[in-house]
């Protein structure tokens, strides 16, 4: 039986074999329509999140009745199919990069070994939105970490949420 969470998660998730499958802004999007849907319909409290070209960082809070396991299932599975769309649509001499070894699927576009932290104090939630923010400039993308617009920097810094769907962890 999954637990409900009533507390931040921090949450690292790779693109298969560190593959940079989100260099182009379209798959972006993808990851960022899925997390605007779950905060939409009420499944998350999104605090944090940064997407890089081969992997994305979030802090975000399960909500309610929903299960930790089934967000984290439906939104994996749900933006690997729409990656897997549009892949096929615009650029199917990429899929064989994602062909899946194991028998359980023919494709898979996030390495099966997500990394979860709950994250109870206040030191640790700041630890790790620091990490998240300035994940691309260690990256050499940017100078500040507010000037990369797929992270939530300038949400905290200059409270602009480009997307809609942030909640400051402040109240």
């Amino acid at each position: 039986m999954d637990k409900i969470i009533f507390h931040p998660e921090f949450v690292t998730a790779t693109i298969y074999e560190w593959h940079p499958l989100l260099t182009r802004t379209e798959f972006k999007q993808i990851v960022i329509d899925s997390l605007q849907f779950l905060v939409k319909e009420g499944h998350i409290i999104l605090y944090g999140y940064c997407i890089m070209n081969t992997h994305i960082h979030l802090i975000w809070q399960v909500k309610g009745k929903w299960l930790s396991s089934n967000v984290r299932r439906d939104f994996f599975k749900y933006t690997a199919h729409q990656f897997k769309r549009k892949l096929e649509k615009y650029y199917p001499f990429e899929l064989f990069l994602y062909k899946a070894t194991q028998g359980d699927r023919t494709y898979q576009f996030w390495e099966r070994h997500t990394l979860y932290v709950d994250v109870f104090t206040p030191k640790v939630f700041t630890q790790k939105l620091d990490y998240i923010h300035d994940n691309p400039v260690s990256a050499g993308i940017c100078l500040l970490p507010e000037e990369y617009e797929f992270s939530s920097a300038a949400y905290y810094f200059n409270g602009k949420d480009l997307y809609g769907f942030l909640t400051h962890y402040n109240g």
